[in-house]
Order: C-alpha cells, then structure tokens, then sequence
C-alpha cells in the first residue's frame, strides 16, 4: 500500500516541478538573460581596463568567442524543465513517506489539512529559512573560488531550518494541554530562537559586485524564491485534491 502512496506522491511532485519550471521560464528567464547580457558586457569591456591584453599573454578562462557555453540558452531552457520535473519525482516520493509517518500520528486529522500543513512546513525548513540568510543570485554574481565554502554553508542552513521546524512541531505537539496562545507561542520560539542565532552567528557572504543593478537583484531573487513557492504550493494542493478524493492507503 505504502508503493501507491509513493507513487500518487512522485506523480504529484512531477507536476508540480513542471508548474513550477513554467513559473521559473516565465518570470526568471528574462532576468538570467539579463545578467548574461551584462556579464558579457562586462567581459568585452575588460581590455579597455587595462585587465589583460590579447597578446599571447591573455589569461586562460577569458577570450572572446572562443569560450563557446557547454550548453546553449535554449538547451537551458529546456534542463529547466526537466530538472524541476526529476527534482519534483524525487521530493514528491520522499514527501508520501513522511505524509504516511506523520498520518494518524502528529499534525492536522484532516488528511488534506496535513498535507497542505506538510508542504508549508517543507517550504518553510527547506527553502525559506537558508533564503533568509544567502538568498540566490544571478549566473554573474558570485566568485567561482567560493562555492565550496558557499554550498556547504547552505546546506547547514538548510539543516537549522529543518531543525528548527522539527522543535517547533515538537513544541507544539507536547504543550496540548496548555492554552492555545501559549502552545501557539512555545511552538513559534522554538523555530525563530534557533533561526535567529544561525542568522547572527553564520558568516556572511557578500559577492554582489559594486554597480550590479539593484532591481535585477531583487527581481531575480523573487523570482527564485517564487518558484520554490509555486512547486510547494502545488505539491500541497495537489496531494491534498488526492487525499481528498481518493480513500486512505
């Protein structure tokens, strides 16, 4: 029984992550080309600073043209859409094991409450909470050198939001007996106290390069954080209609 639910959940992630990778095609596309454009611009106005010269001495990793993309815009494009739709099966799996853990145990007794509950508790711990603390920057931004160091502190963001949520619920979970408000508050100081110290004492980092235009910034880490919000949503929603209209497994 515990294969149709994985099943119901990969096929519900998978259309999710497609609803999402029109979201991100639609609204954030525009935005890398942008940041494209103004790193090309940047790399065809670095011999008039004086950077490198196109003698024989120009430095390896900088020509122009010669450096053709391993994959082209619209190969991109595509990948966009098929990575969200792997990424949605993979999560959409693991989302039915922990909807089956939590059913009848924690959480909502309404099936489609604790889905839709679920999904913004994922949201939450997964996306949410490292996006408070190193936000997603466009294809120009950031210094090869570093994404070591950056991937691993994200992924220690990402743990301290599922931490912290977990201790939340948990929280809230042992505090049934107190009054609502004070449950309610007990539960949120267990997710923000430990959120706000990772958010203190988590190094900064800040690679945005002086001139980057403000606007493509913000723009672009919306959309980022929107499409996130759009595959949650959609996994949420759509496992609860599942829930809703199909009997328990």
């Amino acid at each position: 029984m515990i294969i149709k639910l994985i099943v119901r959940g990969m096929l519900v992630g998978l259309l999710a992550g497609l609803i999402a990778a029109a979201f991100a095609y639609t609204v954030g596309e525009p935005r890398i080309d942008r940041a494209i454009a103004l790193e090309e611009a940047a790399a065809a106005a670095a011999p008039a600073t004086g950077s490198h010269s196109h003698g024989e001495a120009a430095p390896a990793g900088h020509s122009h043209g010669e450096d053709e993309a391993l994959v082209s815009r619209d190969g991109q494009r595509f990948g966009l859409f098929l990575a969200l739709g792997l990424y949605g099966l993979a999560v959409g799996g693991l989302f039915a094991l922990a909807y089956a853990a939590l059913r009848g145990r924690a959480g909502p007794r309404s099936e489609p409450a604790l889905a839709v509950t679920l999904a913004a508790a994922a949201f939450t711990a997964i996306v949410l909470v490292p996006f408070l603390k190193y936000p997603a920057n466009p294809p120009a931004v950031g210094d090869p050198e570093t994404i070591n160091q950056r991937t691993v502190l994200y992924l220690v963001a990402v743990a301290i939001g599922i931490l912290s949520v977990a201790a939340g619920a948990a929280t809230h979970r042992y505090a049934d007996r107190s009054e609502p408000w004070l449950r309610w508050t007990a539960a949120g100081a267990a997710v923000l106290i430990p959120v706000a110290a990772a958010w203190i004492l988590l190094p900064e980092i800040s690679e945005v390069p002086q001139g980057f235009p403000a606007d493509l910034l913000w723009d672009f880490r919306i959309a980022s954080i929107g499409t996130q919000a759009v595959f949650w949503l959609g996994v949420g929603a759509l496992f609860a209609f599942a829930a809703r209209r199909r009997s328990p497994v």
